[in-house]
């Protein structure tokens, strides 16, 4: 596969322009935790905690059911098209946000966002791995998940923009999603499809139904359960752990948005950059380099759940939060490269949707879940006790998945 005449130049500048939109497809995401006090105020007919519950799982749900159909479009179309289109809808989403006055029409823009987020995060991890094929692959989707992070953490002060007299969380909605619609025509101008060889172009053809070589293949329903459990508690740290600091702790809603945003997102942007540069070394020397890597961010949830969970000041609950970060940067830049080495090429988009499909509903499920049970008190450390339990038994699943004998070292 070829593109110019320095492809790995073009590979890395691939990568650099999907930051800056991983970083909006975040931010768009994580101002609404952030902001949740303001929004409640300003819309009323948001009755309680399960009413919230219900607006952050509508987005979750629409786009894990949209997912497999983005990334089956994108296997097999444009993927410079999808991302950019995808970009465009959504930041028009986001500024329609900014204008919304009940719960019924919030309801309806989040579900909106899913629909047109669900087409990016596969199309653009599958580009990424095209463009790096060899040793580069987990420190590339590294770099593009620290724009997400990045993303959350701009999103995580997003509170102070709510309380600001002179913004409001209606303007914050709105700049975000002029912004992106203003990125999306730059973007599609510079970013160009992998010019896929003869061979490649006829083997595809060949590969058959991907969704049924997909869910037929054992070690891909291994990645999808390993892939959905720990997100459960990913998603609930990133939606919910806002309103928890700011109850527990007796914090205003910057400053909870900020400690629970900042030093998490911080840590897993390291994580990520640490992981995949370790599990690139690592793989020259085994194929499983890169699910042992994964297997020790994993690893690190165990004592960080425990601490969030039973922390009785604010430095405990943040050096949990720490920990996790750390843990999930580890995983999260290594599950599309895991992917690439238990699915063909052209399955990949399609492959990275089913696993958002069932991760994302479930992470729905939890929001929802996580809002009634704090409803009916029921304490922390025993919620964050069983997340910690679903790690363990995931360190157990990823270590099941049996990749191809790799040969990444033999590219540059």
């Amino acid at each position: 596969m070829s593109t110019t005449s320095n492809p790995m130049r073009y590979a890395w500048f691939i990568v650099c322009l999907l930051f800056p939109v991983a970083l909006l497809n975040y931010l768009d995401r994580q101002m609404l935790a952030t902001m949740k006090a303001s929004m409640v105020h300003d819309i009323p007919t948001i009755a309680n905690k399960a009413d919230w519950g219900w607006v952050l799982g509508w987005f979750k749900w629409t786009y894990a059911i949209l997912s497999p159909f983005g990334g089956y479009i994108a296997d097999r179309v444009s993927k410079k098209h999808v991302i950019g289109f995808s970009l465009l809808a959504w930041s028009a989403v986001t500024w329609w946000t900014g204008h919304v006055t009940t719960f019924n029409e919030l309801v309806i823009a989040r579900a909106c966002m899913g629909i047109s987020e669900a087409f990016y995060i596969p199309c653009a991890l599958a580009l990424i791995a095209d463009y790096h094929q060899g040793s580069t692959r987990s420190r590339a989707v590294g770099f593009h998940q620290a724009g997400i992070y990045i993303g959350q953490i701009l999103g995580g002060f997003a509170g102070y923009v709510a309380d600001s007299p002179e913004h409001g969380w209606r303007w914050a909605f709105s700049t975000c999603g002029m912004i992106g619609v203003i990125y999306a025509i730059p973007l599609m101008s510079m970013m160009r499809n992998p010019v896929r060889t003869a061979s490649e172009v006829a083997e595809a053809k060949l590969s058959g139904n991907a969704f049924k070589g997909l869910l037929g293949n054992r070690n891909f329903l291994l990645l999808i359960l390993y892939f959905t459990l720990p997100a459960i508690a990913g998603w609930v740290v990133r939606d919910w752990m806002p309103d928890i600091l700011k109850e527990k702790f007796g914090l205003g809603q910057g400053k909870a948005g900020v400690s629970a945003i900042l030093y998490v997102q911080i840590a897993s942007l390291v994580g990520a950059l640490i992981g995949g540069t370790l599990a690139d070394r690592w793989m020259s020397k085994t194929a499983r380099g890169r699910i042992f890597t994964s297997a020790i961010g994993m690893a690190m949830f165990l004592p960080a759940l425990f601490s969030v969970g039973n922390a009785s000041t604010l430095p405990i609950a943040i050096i949990g939060l720490i920990v996790f970060g750390l843990g999930w940067g580890f995983f999260d830049c290594n599950n599309m490269p895991i992917l690439c080495q238990i699915a063909r090429p052209e399955w990949r988009a399609t492959g990275y949707g089913i696993m958002n499909l069932v991760s994302i509903s479930f992470g729905g499920f939890g929001d929802v879940a996580f809002g009634a049970l704090r409803d009916r008190h029921v304490p922390l450390n025993l919620i964050f006790g069983a997340f910690a339990g679903i790690a363990l038994l995931s360190i157990f699943i990823v270590l099941l998945i049996k990749p191809a004998p790799s040969t990444e070292s033999n590219h540059p």
